[in-house]
């Protein structure tokens, strides 16, 4: 194993940090708390956090979802623990993709941006961001969309 002095490590003068060789560090602060807000930047829906510049786009006909949480107790108030509830399928779209294109010419999607939809139960794909959980799912994936 080779190591360098602090000051000669090209990473400690880049940052002014020094990486651990056995650990991993999170360089990545989570905040803590992070609101999801939809903004428009030229018309486009974004999903974008308080805390953060970063935004998650969707392309095509992806959308993403914030899943929407399973129920803490049953009807008759015992409490259901973590490993025992069922995987969520509601959830609030927060961001819409474009749609795709069929025939050259670019298909809209039919769900918006608050809408709360009932979606397949392993669609998707789970995506962990800045300590929230998000699912980017396929238009095809959203089996329907929940009026209240």
């Amino acid at each position: 194993m080779l190591a360098l002095p602090d000051g000669e490590c090209q990473h400690h003068r880049a940052t002014g940090q020094v990486r651990h060789p056995r650990r991993r560090i999170d360089l990545v602060a989570t905040p803590q708390t992070v609101k999801p807000r939809e903004i428009s930047e030229g018309g486009d829906r974004i999903v974008s956090t308080t805390s953060s510049k970063v935004a998650i786009k969707p392309l095509e006909d992806r959308i993403v979802v914030q899943p929407l949480d399973a129920e803490q107790t049953t009807a008759s108030g015992l409490v259901i623990p973590d490993t025992a509830k069922e995987k969520p399928q509601e959830g609030v779209v927060l961001a819409v993709g474009p749609g795709r294109f069929e025939n050259g010419e670019r298909l809209p999607l039919d769900v918006k941006t608050g809408d709360v939809v009932l979606y397949s139960k392993y669609g998707g794909t789970e995506v962990k961001y800045n300590g929230e959980e998000y699912l980017v799912l396929s238009a095809r994936d959203v089996l329907a969309i929940i009026e209240k």
